[in-house]
């Protein structure tokens, strides 16, 4: 399994929020390319980049940062936020991002995905599924639809989407675990598609659990976790994860 460490951008610094609140913030690098550079130098072989201002306003506000990131870190970047546009895919994979994450378009705009999926190469698109108290959540998690995560992955998985990035809200931040049950059934659901897990991650037992669950019950499409309050709180190194999820 891969791991994806977190960077979450909101006003120029890399900060994490507590169950998606934007108001309950803690900056941790006042500029993100430190935490990027901090991370691949302790062996991260991709990144995971978060705007939050741009999932916040419906357009990418920093691009800017993505591409500074992209151009110096030299690994790959995944990379969401505010990504509602073909145009504002387009721009983010011209910055550098080496795959983009569409979240509240997947639900709210079909004919975007599609033609993101269309116009990028394979692997380039993942959707984002956000789920608070088991309903999919958009616009920068600060809105609830009716949308279970079974359902939504049925409805992409027929329009062609074969990666996703999974997120429980009500456990983001709170170092409190995964739930072994969710991520199977959530594995399940997306079926030979990848599969990249966030939410919780608070310990090494965490990631090795992850590591021999997908082990255990076959699950192949269990491909990433993403890690964030964990590593800025020195809980473990990067070296530590990527070796717990070898395990």
């Amino acid at each position: 399994m891969r791991l994806y460490p977190a960077i979450d951008i909101l006003e120029g610094s890399a900060v994490r929020l507590v169950k998606g609140d934007f108001d309950a913030s803690t900056v941790y690098d006042s500029d993100p390319l430190d935490a990027a550079l901090k991370w691949v130098g302790d062996g991260a072989q991709w990144l995971h980049v978060v705007d939050l201002d741009g999932a916040r306003a419906g357009a990418p506000v920093n691009i800017e940062q993505l591409r500074r990131i992209a151009a110096e870190s030299g690994v790959p970047v995944q990379y969401g936020g505010g990504l509602r546009s073909a145009a504002a895919v387009a721009d983010a994979l011209a910055a550098g991002a080496s795959r983009v994450v569409i979240g509240t378009a997947a639900f709210t705009d079909p004919a975007m995905l599609e033609a993101a999926l269309a116009e990028s190469d394979a692997g380039q698109v993942a959707v984002g599924v956000d789920v608070r108290g088991g309903l999919i959540a958009t616009h920068g998690w600060l809105q609830t639809s009716e949308i279970r995560a079974r359902e939504a992955f049925a409805r992409l998985r027929e329009q062609g989407v074969r990666r996703f990035v999974f997120t429980n809200i009500d456990h983001d931040g709170m170092l409190d675990g995964a739930n072994r049950e969710e991520v199977a059934e959530v594995a399940r659901d997306v079926g030979d598609g990848g599969l990249t897990f966030s939410g919780g991650i608070g310990s090494l037992e965490d990631l090795r659990g992850l590591a021999v669950l997908r082990a255990e019950l076959g699950l192949d499409g269990l491909e990433g976790v993403i890690v964030g309050k964990a590593l800025y709180e020195e809980r473990f190194t990067v070296a530590e994860a990527i070796a717990a999820l070898a395990s």
